[in-house]
């Protein structure tokens, strides 16, 4: 399975962070969410601060059109 697929399964469960995507080996989640806005998955992003901390919390927001 590649990663972008780990992502995507990760996805349709929860909203997922980099340290979600890092506990797969996953090390540049960014770069995967893009190839899967890319294949036309709607995937938001919201900006998270966490005791001064900044990521970002991704959201799946429907599957592609068929």
């Amino acid at each position: 399975m590649t990663q972008n697929e780990e992502i995507l399964n990760m996805l349709k469960q929860q909203p997922i962070t980099a340290l979600d995507a890092a506990k797969i080996g996953c090390m540049r989640l960014a770069a995967r969410i893009h190839d899967l806005r890319m294949k036309g998955h709607v995937i938001t992003t919201e900006p998270v601060t966490v005791n001064g901390k900044q990521f970002a919390r991704y959201y799946l927001m429907k599957s592609k059109a068929a």
